[in-house]
């Protein structure tokens, strides 16, 4: 069973780089059919660990029977990606959003800065630390719609669009490194290790903190006469939320952060939170339903498929020195996701205080460099990916975008600091 989950990992893995060919096959078959909506499908990267994770579930099904594939799937835990669906959800509402935009507005009128690099800088860097208290995936939600509305919408180029997208996800991953139950690699660990609020401060909190500064302000620079030309009253008419309405929204996203780990409890502050939309619907967006369950069904996939990897990973962890295991985190985070990885390596004994520091450090370094790298990335994927054309973003140009922010991240969480 481990070779073939690994087997339909590395596939789903290619498939993620092949996502452009399948959209050009769509179009060589007659518009509506079958095969061009198949390859569509197909071509849609927040499917691709669910097909496979179903090609998976087949398989096994035919070589150990149903009851096999249905035990191991029941003790698959899926609270992750509920919960990313969930909170995605909350996060889109105008109430929340509106709030996260004012404050932001606020902090970047106050820099000496041209309106539109002071937002751009702001929006990189209050939004990914409040990752740290808010979780990663609804600070990822709300930073990736406060771009599409104030730089993606505006026409700005691709370099920009690719160097934002990388930024965003190297920046999210550490941002949520200041407290020890935001971001999913260090959750994974926390409490085995003893990981509390006062050691993520003085290990990883001031790493992240000139981590996200340096990385945001090189790609503003880089990209300040670009900046400076976007328009700043796109939204001169504001639409005033009632302050009870956006209380009670922030008192529902509180009740279901508290509860992460608890599926039944959230989803049920989630149904009573559907009625209070439904209720306040004049102030209110359409739910982004649709995204938050492609996001869902993605990791769903990374989770059916990831479990089966520890046959590899866990030999390869163990044979590798501090230095090595930093590197090498940074390295294997690109292709499984860092809480994964984490996870695998809380199970190895004996590791030392710095080769636990490597660890988690290099995973969460490198979580910016692919969409599977990193939990919420596949969130900020669905929200941008049509602003980068009818082919979508493509891996490579992520890869290539996140690396500069990766580099500085690595230098700043380097563990003989």
């Amino acid at each position: 069973m481990e070779k073939v989950a690994t087997l339909c990992f590395g596939l789903a893995v290619l498939h993620t780089f092949l996502v452009k060919r399948f959209q050009h096959l769509a179009l060589k078959f007659k518009e509506g059919s079958v095969a061009e909506n198949l390859f569509h499908l197909l071509g849609e990267v927040e499917i691709v660990f669910g097909f496979w994770s179903g090609i998976f579930l087949i398989w096994i099904s035919l070589l150990e029977g149903k009851d096999f594939a249905i035990k191991y799937l029941e003790g698959r835990n899926f609270v992750e990606p509920a919960f990313v669906f969930v909170i995605m959800a909350v996060c889109s509402t105008k109430p929340i959003l509106s709030l996260a935009r004012n404050l932001i507005d606020v902090i970047s009128r106050g820099l000496p800065l041209n309106r539109g690099i002071s937002f751009f800088v702001v929006t990189l860097v209050v939004g990914p630390l409040l990752g740290s208290f808010i979780t990663e995936p609804a600070a990822m939600t709300i930073t990736a719609i406060l771009l599409l509305e104030k730089f993606y919408q505006n026409k700005i180029s691709m370099k920009l669009k690719y160097a934002t997208l990388g930024l965003l996800f190297v920046n999210i991953s550490v941002g949520g490194t200041l407290t020890p139950f935001a971001a999913p690699p260090v959750l994974m660990v926390a409490a085995k290790w003893d990981w509390d609020f006062n050691f993520m401060i003085t290990h990883f909190g001031w790493r992240a903190l000139c981590t996200v500064l340096i990385s945001t302000g090189l790609i503003a620079f880089r990209f300040r006469n670009e900046l400076r030309e976007i328009p700043t009253n796109s939204r001169a008419v504001r639409e005033t939320t009632p302050i009870w309405i956006s209380a009670l929204h922030l008192l529902f996203l509180a009740g279901i952060v508290s509860t992460a780990h608890h599926l039944s409890v959230f989803v049920l502050i989630f149904l009573f939170f559907l009625g209070l939309t439904s209720v306040t619907k004049e102030y209110q967006n359409e739910l982004k339903i649709k995204d938050g369950l492609l996001v869902a069904f993605f990791l769903a996939g990374l989770v059916i498929l990831g479990g089966p990897q520890g046959w590899w990973l866990e030999p390869v962890l163990s044979s590798l020195g501090t230095t090595s295991l930093y590197l090498g985190a940074m390295g294997l985070t690109a292709v499984t996701d860092n809480a994964a990885l984490t996870y695998l390596g809380s199970q190895v004994p004996n590791l030392s205080d710095l080769s636990k520091y490597a660890l988690v450090a290099g995973s969460v370094v490198g979580g910016g460099l692919t969409v599977i790298a990193n939990a919420p990335n596949p969130a900020g994927y669905g929200l941008l990916n049509a602003s980068f054309g009818d082919e979508g973003i493509s891996p490579l140009g992520l890869f290539a975008a996140a690396l500069l922010p990766t580099l500085v991240a690595a230098f700043c969480f380097w563990p003989f600091f």
